[in-house]
């Protein structure tokens, strides 16, 4: 639906409006570096403002940003920021260059797109703010007619009046027969939604009976081409079904595949593995501060070595040695029986260890050599993968991105002991629900917390 929510009644003229809006904001801030710094309304202070206004153009038609007023996540919000004023400044510098004007010093530059990053995704946030506001008072709203009254139709009319910033109003529902149970607006059959769709001006027809009744549907498709309004096929799906799809085209046959993994993008897989390398190095140059003190107290809290080497299912099913500091007396259950509330093989350096997460330190190394990430599912032992594939649905799919120190399902609560198969169906379920809505600011949000259950300790801890 991310497409989808977006235009309200004048949606056709949102995007230019925004744009506008957008050019008029970068050269009120080069007029603001201008009153900063007045040596710059020169000769070529024309020619300046000019190049402004002209290197905005290929950001719009590069990225068409104004999207950006719709989308909840900031983290694109600050990348597709950078991204506009990398591209405006590149355009703006070809511009000067090839037009001989070189008056223009390096930290004019520095300040002019220091402001640009600041006052873009500001701009962004406000505009569709109120875009939100109004649509909630009653403008800017779309009508829509859906046809089905299935289970289908009941979802998609909920998810339509989730928020009422999205601009939607469901004006009817049509159907041949109302189905059982079905209490919104029936307007009637699809003999009544042609002189409907022109009567109450409906904008977007939602089909999501069966694809398979070939003659109502190019009926209503028909009828959509001859009163020039939007038609959208929704396919029916079990409402057990909670997971989200991506569309994809086969020789113009529409595919659906249910794994939304964003992780899958390159460049998102570059931008998490550079923090992945910037973290874990700024913490293992700072390292020495924690891991010396506490590899003295493991030392002589009980022979053996300091760090605990167990071998560990990682990215696609591929094992490797996961580090951690040694919190139990050396035993020969290690790699095969959990840790549990009052295990007698912990020492009381260990258990401490456990409970503030400070074991987990040393799988820094793991993030620094690519063996795993600082977010994601938490490794398994060879024995579980093995023992919990067989029993639990869609066990796997959380090894389709590297295991992390931490994560979604750690920090809300699913870890510790997994001596009841549900504890493992809850905490597989949060690694996939985290795999398909990835995104940059949920890591942080994430990390954010697990420092924050650290300090105050967690019941699941042993």
């Amino acid at each position: 639906m991310a497409d989808v929510h977006s235009r309200g009644r004048f949606g056709r003229f949102q995007r230019e409006v925004l744009s506008v809006i957008d050019l008029l904001l970068v050269n009120a801030l080069f007029g603001i570096l201008c009153w900063w710094h007045p040596d710059l309304l020169d000769n070529y202070a024309r020619t300046k403002w000019l190049c402004v206004s002209l290197a905005y153009v290929p950001v719009v038609m590069l990225f068409e940003h104004a999207r950006l007023q719709r989308t909840i996540h900031l983290d694109r919000v600050l990348v597709e920021s950078l991204r506009a004023v990398g591209v405006h400044a590149l355009v703006f510098v070809t511009l000067l260059e090839f037009l001989r004007v070189d008056d223009f010093p390096t930290p004019y530059f520095c300040q002019y797109y220091a402001m640009m990053l600041v006052a873009l995704p500001l701009t962004w946030g406000i505009t569709r703010l109120i875009i939100k506001i109004y649509r909630r008072h009653g403008g800017n709203y779309r009508r829509v007619a859906i046809v089905g009254t299935n289970v289908t139709a009941r979802r998609l009319a909920d998810s339509l009046r989730k928020n009422d910033g999205y601009g939607y109003r469901i004006m009817g529902f049509f159907d041949n027969a109302p189905a059982p149970g079905f209490a919104g607006i029936y307007c009637g059959t699809l003999d009544d939604l042609e002189p409907f769709i022109r009567k109450e001006n409906i904008d977007e027809v939602y089909y999501v009976l069966s694809g398979e009744n070939e003659e109502d549907l190019l009926r209503c498709i028909r009828m959509t081409d001859d009163a020039m309004v939007e038609f959208r096929f929704v396919p029916k799906l079990s409402p057990y079904v909670g997971r989200r799809f991506e569309m994809a085209s086969v020789e113009g046959l529409p595919v659906l595949t249910p794994l939304a993994n964003p992780l899958n993008q390159p460049y998102n897989r570059f931008l998490k593995r550079s923090l992945d390398i910037l973290f874990s190095t700024v913490a293992l140059i700072c390292s020495p501060i924690l891991f010396i003190p506490i590899a003295i107290a493991v030392k002589l809290s009980s022979p053996g070595p300091v760090f605990f080497k167990q071998k560990r299912t990682g990215y696609k099913g591929r094992e490797f040695y996961c580090l951690k500091f040694r919190t139990m007396r050396v035993n020969d259950q290690a790699d095969s029986t959990q840790a549990t509330s009052n295990d007698p093989r912990k020492t009381k350096v260990g258990d401490f260890l456990r409970r503030t997460s400070l074991d987990e330190l040393p799988q820094f190394i793991n993030v620094w050599r690519g063996d795993m990430s600082i977010v994601g599912p938490r490794p398994h032992m060879l024995a579980h993968t093995e023992q919990y594939k067989a029993l639990i649905d869609r066990y796997m799919i959380r090894h389709m991105v590297k295991p992390g120190i931490t994560g979604w399902a750690q920090v809300c609560g699913y870890r510790g002991n997994t001596d009841e198969l549900i504890k493992m169906e809850k905490r597989v379920r949060a690694d996939v629900w985290y795999i398909e809505h990835w995104s940059l600011m949920l890591d942080v949000k994430i990390f954010i917390k697990t420092i924050v259950n650290g300090f105050r300790g967690e019941e699941n801890a042993y």
